[in-house]
């Protein structure tokens, strides 16, 4: 992934080591910041963290040694020292944790303070800070021990009041018990909607079952405490337990359920899942509950990236949606398109793809005109919605395997025809051979031939497990995201704390090597969308499945 950082911070990497414990000027989130309201005594030491914004409604300022400054959102805490107050890495940049049991707590306790997570970056030989050597170093950029912070840590000019109400933030930042964690297992859940499809469900949890008990057996007989002379490395090895959440009814009753089910069992996380057409309820669950929800097999999520606790492989048809307006402005352009006529089956996903690409697309000056199909005789009912369309015109096609089987036996002369890989089944689409020869198809994933090595590493393992393929992308997505998961708590060591969680599967999306069918994965800061791009295909012949791709991976 491209580094967030500018190529100015970056070339810090190369600076003495005797700087490595810096904190990271926010250049990255600098915005605008617009006049907020007064918050409450008890809210403002969060609005500070999170948003740079003061009780009394100004942005927060914050200046550098040697000059500049910045203010508002681009100055909150939470740009570098990050939400769970942890910190994070960047190079060699170090961006120390902030927490109150961190930051107070004394280098004599090293050696009796057996139970203290290890957090990369913390400074375990420092002397303690107290209310008024941490008040100088906000203020001044100066530690308990005299030593002037790295400049690219801004100095803020608080008042009294302001200052204790970020140092109470921060005494309480990331405290308590987890949910979800105990002495020797972690909790997890996955959450399934009725309207998931029965064969993916059955492989998904084929694949998450196998995984946890692969999981559990190799940690068996536990961990124990491992430690240096110069600082603890806490571990104890925990069981993984799976708590599956199937929903039922209406979606307007999940909520409830999905509360019922988290006070009945209380879980650290939500691992992969799987949805129909609406995740929507799930997604504003987890967001309300601060759980995370990391990577679940959805094709209609809900793009909110000021959301934090959800994070998905992509955009799903929405991603779809954008590389097909893409594509009409580059055609209108250059060859004129006189109509997009879209075609779905309504209450799918595709209806809300269809609308969002009915927004660009007018926009940009084409006409739509939308299509449902709808309980009944759908085969007749797609001879009628494509007996309108006429030479020059562009058809999308936002259907499921079932629905494209019944098409006619050949489109009209001289349209364009567009068709979704994700509800078409990708290059197993059944498009009849006159469809085929005219047909592009959206593959928001490396075609088949670019994934096939990846690919290997998935199947093989699903071959020594005696798991049935039986939604190939549904279980190698459901693999992987059990992978990344692995990884990032192995990364964690004992620092169960969800939003730091959270942080960390940003950080392990990004160094990936095996992704499945993605050519590549990365988050920065603010992203949700793990994958960003896709190919627009073209089928190499009327029969068979070799897709070829018509330019490069495009991001919309």
């Amino acid at each position: 992934m491209k580094s967030a950082v500018p190529a100015s911070i970056r070339r810090l990497e190369s600076t003495p080591s005797r700087v490595r414990y810096l904190i990271l000027f926010p250049l990255l989130l600098a915005a605008a910041v617009t006049q907020a309201a007064p918050v409450d005594e008890g809210q403002s030491g969060a609005v500070i963290y999170r948003q740079g914004v003061l009780p009394s409604g100004n942005p927060l300022v914050g200046t550098r040694t040697g000059g500049g400054g910045i203010e508002g959102r681009a100055a909150a805490c939470v740009n570098c020292h990050r939400r769970s107050g942890l910190g994070t890495t960047e190079g060699n940049i170090v961006i120390p944790p902030i927490i109150a049991e961190y930051l107070f707590r004394s280098a004599a306790k090293n050696n009796v303070d057996m139970n203290m997570p290890h957090v990369s970056g913390q400074r375990t030989q420092r002397a303690p800070y107290n209310d008024t050597t941490l008040a100088r170093a906000i203020r001044d950029g100066v530690d308990p021990e005299g030593r002037q912070l790295n400049y690219l840590m801004p100095r803020f000019q608080l008042d009294d009041a302001t200052m204790t109400s970020l140092i109470t933030y921060l005494k309480n930042l990331t405290s308590g018990p987890v949910p979800g964690v105990t002495d020797d297992t972690l909790h997890f859940a996955t959450i399934i909607t009725p309207d998931a499809d029965p064969t993916e469900r059955q492989g998904m949890l084929d694949v998450l079952e196998r995984f946890f008990a692969d999981k559990n057996e190799f940690i068996r007989g536990g961990g124990r405490r491992l430690h240096t002379s110069r600082e603890i490395l806490y571990r104890v090895q925990r069981k993984w337990q799976l708590h599956v959440w199937q929903l039922s009814g209406a979606a307007d009753t999940w909520p409830q359920q999905l509360q019922q089910k988290l006070a009945a069992e209380p879980v650290y996380a939500v691992i992969s899942g799987l949805g129909g057409g609406n995740w929507a309820p799930v997604h504003q669950f987890c967001e309300r509950a601060a759980l995370p929800c990391l990577l679940p097999n959805v094709d209609l999520p809900v793009v909110a990236e000021n959301d934090f606790y959800p994070v998905y492989f992509s955009k799903g048809v929405l991603l779809e949606a954008a590389l097909i307006a893409h594509q009409l402005r580059v055609e209108k352009h250059a060859e004129g398109v006189h109509r997009l006529l879209q075609i779905y089956r309504a209450g799918d996903s595709g209806e809300q793809a269809a609308k969002a690409l009915s927004s660009t697309s007018a926009a940009d000056g084409v006409r739509v005109e939308n299509r449902a199909l709808h309980a009944g005789d759908p085969r007749r009912a797609l001879e009628r919605f494509l007996r309108e369309a006429r030479a020059g015109d562009s058809v999308m096609l936002w259907l499921r395997p079932n629905d494209l089987a019944l098409l006619p036996a050949r489109p009209a002369e001289g349209v364009r025809v567009f068709v979704s890989g994700l509800m078409g089944g990708l290059e197993h689409a059944p498009l009849r051979a006159a469809w085929r020869s005219v047909t592009r198809m959206t593959y928001p994933f490396d075609l088949p031939a670019l994934r096939q090595v990846r690919m290997n590493y998935p199947l093989g393992w699903f071959k020594v497990r005696h798991i049935s393929v039986v939604a190939e992308r549904v279980q190698s997505d459901t693999y992987l995201a059990c992978g990344i998961l692995a990884e990032t708590l192995n990364d964690m060591l004992d620092s169960f704390v969800r939003d730091y969680l959270v942080e960390r599967v940003e950080v392990m999306l990004s160094h990936r090597i095996i992704t499945g069918y993605y050519p590549r994965l990365g988050l920065a800061l603010g992203q949700r969308f793990a994958s960003k791009g896709a190919y627009l295909a073209h089928f190499a012949q009327p029969e068979g499945t070799q897709l070829l791709a018509d330019g490069d991976w495009t991001v919309p």
